[in-house]
């Protein structure tokens, strides 16, 4: 077995740790939740415009629950809060009354306004401190490995016989 300090999991554990740790107070100073925020930054960038306003093309609930990695009873609940707070609201489709879309409300879009350029001050710092071409290349890295199934076959491996 490898060792717990070496393995995939705990690293990625560790560096998402060190990342957030910068963010966590400027969310805290807004009564915000990392999955909170990270609803929020979704649905504004579901929006044509990039503010959120599409109220009634927003995402759909379980569209929301793949962007963010949430699982739906952990988004119905962050969405029964974020409602409360009116931050985002629900509508109904027209054609299918069990289905509702999700859209920031002009007092969510205000809370993004402001947390946002704060938010990208941090990760500008971290983009300086660990190198932007370092940063966009470990960016790239995670995607490919977000996108493996390491459960697939893989093809045989061919070796060479003297």
């Amino acid at each position: 077995m490898r060792s717990f300090d070496e393995s995939l999991p705990m690293a990625l554990l560790r560096a998402r740790e060190a990342a957030m740790r910068s963010f966590r107070p400027l969310l805290a100073e807004h009564d915000l939740t990392e999955q909170q925020w990270r609803v929020l930054r979704a649905l504004t960038a579901a929006s044509p415009h990039g503010d959120g306003s599409n109220a009634p093309d927003g995402p759909e609930a379980s569209a929301l629950a793949a962007s963010t990695s949430l699982l739906a009873p952990s988004l119905s609940r962050i969405l029964s809060h974020l409602e409360r707070r009116q931050l985002i609201e629900r509508h109904t489709m027209a054609h299918d009354q069990r289905r509702s879309t999700i859209a920031l409300t002009a007092r969510g879009r205000a809370l993004v306004a402001e947390v946002a350029p704060r938010s990208e001050a941090i990760y500008n710092q971290i983009e300086e401190a660990f190198g932007a071409e370092r940063l966009g290349r470990l960016l790239d890295e995670l995607k490919d490995l977000a996108e493996l199934d390491p459960l697939a076959p893989s093809p045989p491996v061919r070796t060479e016989t003297p």
